[in-house]
């Protein structure tokens, strides 16, 4: 008995010191590099840090417009290749691809294509106009959904790059049901900021201005022309700080997008000493946009972003090497984040803010001091109550208790978890039931006593009977705490963590720790009688 109570002891104390090994780092920093370099601190929520809190929503449909839009656009190259002839190709109601065939023969010959070179198009009942066939093309159902959900999961990773190039640390992206994102950012700053660097869509084009046309004609019909769209650029008067925006005349015709970049950088101009950001193409945007500065010497290409012209420049020559650059009236800070955004790729759907939350920082430091403060009033009234009702058995209940709130702690730190102000209720409420198993475990011992048994027997027996009670107790809570943190959102996945991990260290400190305590009084002190 003497060699099985010294290896229990033993694992309670290995246990202790790894739960000290990952919970002092967050109580000091007076430490070793090594030590301080392999654990982190305990990760506050929002409620505790202070930070701002996001819920997007992907506007999915609006990917699958864009794919639509794809699709028809190398639908009509592939026509024009095979010499199928068609005529008012369109996309209506935002995915519904349209075009008159000419001929029966045009007809089986498009069928063909449709079959070997769009299978993710299926076709709709025809019409028949002037002896010619209305074609109606939708996207399969299948692959509707499969743009949609993986717009949202793109969506959520170039949001977290976009985050981790921010420099936030510990933030928190999740999806959140079928087109929702979840972030929270402890302890920023500039929560404006972050909000145009994660909501921007940063669609980067290229496109040739229309000069064959008028512009002043297509401003006054209000109509640009077939083939031509309407952008506007937007200056600001450095002295009075009025926005101005021009208008350009541009072809629908986007000749390279942002997809291939390999490298965008905030630079400062020689000449004006003012930021730019320099644009790297990898390989293939590279000889793609040597080939088109090449075809279009003397002609103004225009670099647009999210709608918006950033600069028109005239091509003097074939540009090589992939290098182009995007110049405009930008601060540092505007330009550093256009690069991070341009980095991080573009989003591959609008998001819209469904909710925003912001928490001072002293906000979240006065729930940390009470919070606190809960934990210590209430375990200093559950260690005074225990002591006056069950004496020295109180006692070893209580180091119980300490050891666990160690424990839960250092669980939290190990396991990398986020503690939140309904986390330190959960905390609070596990050092009741915490004692509450003890309690279970001295009113049995206190029955067996009464019994005339003797100490030895008497702990034995009340620890055996309670157990089962115990366990069944803490298994049924561990089960919908798991449940709450399964199907919960924030504030009460909180709750849930705190809780599942006190539950566990609680039935560990109050029958293993315990039971060892009683057992070294019984067989190496030899007492006589069990103060309870």
């Amino acid at each position: 008995m003497q060699k099985n109570i010294k290896t229990r002891a033993l694992v309670a104390v290995i246990v202790t010191l790894v739960g000290l090994f990952y919970l002092i780092p967050s109580i000091t920093s007076y430490l070793p590099a090594f030590w301080k370099d392999t654990v982190d601190k305990i990760h506050l929520g929002l409620d505790l840090r202070g930070g701002m809190h996001l819920v997007l929503e992907v506007e999915t449909d609006k990917a699958v417009e864009s794919a639509v839009e794809r699709i028809s656009n190398a639908l009509k190259d592939v026509l024009m290749e095979n010499r199928i002839r068609f005529k008012h190709l369109d996309r209506i109601d935002g995915t519904i691809i349209t075009l008159e065939l000419q001929k029966t023969e045009a007809s089986d010959r498009f069928d063909e294509v449709l079959k070997d070179s769009f299978p993710t198009l299926e076709k709709k009942p025809s019409e028949w106009i002037d002896g010619n066939e209305k074609v109606y093309l939708t996207l399969k159902t299948k692959q509707v959904d499969g743009i949609k959900k993986f717009a949202v999961e793109q969506s959520l990773e170039t949001i977290r790059n976009r985050v981790d190039q921010f420099g936030v640390a510990e933030p928190e992206i999740i999806p959140q049901s079928n087109d929702r994102i979840l972030i929270q950012l402890p302890g920023i700053k500039d929560p404006q900021r972050a909000i145009n660097l994660i909501g921007k869509t940063a669609l980067l084009e290229f496109k040739l201005l229309d000069e064959t046309h008028s512009l002043d004609e297509a401003l006054k019909r209000g109509v640009p022309p077939v083939g031509s769209i309407i952008a506007y650029s937007v200056r600001v008067d450095q002295t009075t700080g009025q926005r101005k925006k021009i208008p350009y005349l541009l072809k629908a015709k986007t000749l390279l997008t942002g997809d291939s970049l390999e490298n965008a950088q905030v630079k400062i101009s020689d000449r004006f000493g003012e930021p730019y950001v320099a644009l790297k193409f990898n390989a293939q945007g590279a000889r793609d946009f040597e080939r088109i500065t090449g075809e279009n010497v003397k002609k103004r290409l225009a670099i647009v972003l999210d709608g918006v012209v950033h600069s028109a420049p005239v091509i003097q020559e074939r540009i090589s090497g992939g290098q182009a650059q995007i110049t405009g009236t930008f601060t540092m800070e505007e330009a550093r984040d256009l690069a991070i955004v341009l980095r991080a790729g573009a989003l591959p759907a609008p998001v819209k803010i469904l909710e925003q939350r912001t928490v001072g920082p002293s906000l979240g430091q006065d729930s940390i001091d009470k919070g606190i403060l809960s934990i210590i009033v209430g375990g200093i009234l559950v260690i005074l109550f225990m002591i006056l009702y069950y004496r020295y058995s109180g006692v070893v209940a209580n180091c119980a208790l300490i050891l666990n709130l160690i424990l839960i702690l250092g669980a939290l730190a190990a396991f990398k978890a986020t503690l939140t102000l309904p986390g330190i209720a959960g905390i609070v409420l596990t050092i009741g039931m915490a004692v509450d198993a003890n309690v279970l475990i001295f009113e049995r011992i206190r029955e067996e006593l009464r019994l005339g048994k003797s100490p030895r027997a008497a702990i034995a027996g009340g620890y055996s009977k309670a157990f089962i009670t115990i366990v069944d107790a803490n298994i049924t809570t561990l089960i919908a705490a798991v449940v709450l943190f399964q199907f919960g959102t924030g504030p009460v996945k909180g709750f849930a963590v705190t809780l599942s991990i006190g539950i566990i260290c609680s039935m560990f400190t109050a029958i293993f720790v315990t039971r060892i305590m009683y057992d070294y009084f019984i067989w190496h002190k030899k007492i006589e009688a069990v103060s309870i």
